[in-house]
């Protein structure tokens, strides 16, 4: 089992989510998706060029790319915690704000059963006003 990293003080809940560093947004569930800034700012952090890092740390899923995941199923960059934290891609920055909320309330429940730091009793309407209002300040 992995050991949880210590929560850094500067990361507080909302209420809605509380990040718990436990992993399992980094662990299966279709892949973490990657855009092509992504891909430029993660290959920088980590010194490589862009082409040398979406073939050695990426894979297709469709038309997109997604991280490469070890055999675990944990995200290739996850090592008792993530390890390009300061450069994780939109879709973990995202995290659990996604923009299907905005479609969909009703996923909210079910990312609750998989997340333990997901509020499944917050009202609604403060988790409609956090998507927009994290959807609306995050850039790709």
């Amino acid at each position: 089992m992995r050991s949880k990293p210590t929560k850094p003080e500067s990361e507080k809940g909302d209420g809605i989510f509380t990040c718990q560093r436990c992993g399992d947004c980094c662990k299966g569930y279709g892949g973490t998706y990657v855009t092509d800034a992504d891909i430029r700012r993660i290959a920088i952090y980590i010194g490589i060029e862009t082409q040398i890092f979406s073939q050695r740390y990426c894979q297709k899923s469709g038309e997109r790319q997604v991280l490469a995941q070890g055999n675990d199923g944990f995200c290739i960059f996850y090592q008792e915690g993530c390890s390009i934290h300061a450069v994780k891609p939109k879709m973990c920055r995202d995290w659990p704000y996604i923009p299907n909320l905005q479609v969909d309330l009703g996923n909210w429940q079910a990312m609750a059963s998989m997340c333990p730091g997901i509020n499944k009793h917050a009202p609604a309407s403060a988790v409609r006003d956090r998507v927009y209002a994290v959807q609306s300040k995050i850039k790709s």
